[in-house]
């Protein structure tokens, strides 16, 4: 079969318009082998441009994030230098303050940091779920321990009911309840009294959370697992509940959420 010369020279300029970036469209419906040729010539760039464009959007997401985070650390770090700047002439009293907002400024970058390396881990997918049969009264006992302070200076009760089984990654999953917890916490009033129950049924096993706040309106729901944007409070960082979703997705898992007469209910699913 003899090929013009000069469709090999459009054939070449064409493959060279579209690794400038123009969209050219190759293919044609004829049954010969050069046809055949342009054709997969078109499959390999729409390919290549898709993987090109999938690349462009994780830059803009990663450029996005990363002004998020430096935006997050920054305010506390701009608070923390002012009020060490002011330390040494300040009296004694104002000293035991300042010092007191520096340790709380620290002890919430450090939980900031460590947070935003395990959502890393997580979208690099380097993490590895190990799933155990496991008691969920013993993966709720695991979660509070971090939120036993916080609790007692709320001067906040948890009951829990939970006589099921989970099968999970307990430390991971553990992780996930803590930042369910803390949120429910925060948005309890102080005295208030948090309820977390467990239970099953054919399709999943479930831990529910249910804090005795005033609820969400549908802006403030439909905004909870957006990072950096879905806290309610003016010290959170909207990082906690995208954790503790992306650890239930990772796992086969889901968060739901809804409002309940007492306040909002989260439930952490493992599915079967």
């Amino acid at each position: 079969m003899l090929i013009r010369r000069r469709k090999i020279k459009k054939l070449s300029d064409d493959i060279r318009r579209i690794i400038d970036g123009q969209y050219i469209d190759l293919r044609d419906n004829n049954e010969s082998v050069f046809s055949a040729l342009k054709n997969d010539i078109h499959t390999l760039a729409y390919h290549k441009k898709e993987q090109f464009d999938a690349l462009q959007r994780d830059q803009h997401v990663m450029m996005d994030m990363l002004a998020n985070i430096s935006h997050q650390l920054k305010t506390p770090l701009t608070s923390m230098t002012i009020m060490a700047d002011l330390l040494d002439d300040a009296p004694l009293e104002k000293r035991t303050e300042f010092s007191r907002h520096i340790k709380a400024g620290l002890a919430r970058m450090d939980w900031l940091v460590s947070s935003l390396l395990k959502m890393a881990k997580l979208d690099a997918g380097a993490i590895v779920f190990a799933a155990e049969q496991i008691p969920a009264c013993e993966l709720i006992n695991m979660a509070l321990e971090p939120l036993q302070v916080l609790l007692e200076v709320k001067n906040q009760q948890v009951s829990i009911s939970a006589d099921t089984k989970i099968t999970c990654d307990i430390r991971w999953t553990a992780e996930a309840l803590t930042n369910v917890l803390k949120n429910a916490s925060e948005y309890s009033p102080e005295g208030g009294e948090i309820h977390v129950v467990s239970g099953e049924n054919p399709i999943c096993a479930w831990v529910s959370v249910t804090d005795s706040g005033l609820g969400m309106n549908s802006t403030q729901m439909a905004g909870l697992f957006k990072r950096f944007e879905g806290s309610r409070s003016e010290q959170g960082y909207g990082i906690g509940l995208p954790l503790a979703l992306a650890i239930m997705r990772g796992q086969n898992g889901d968060v739901e959420v809804a409002n309940e007469n007492t306040g909002a209910m989260f439930t952490l699913k493992v599915y079967r």
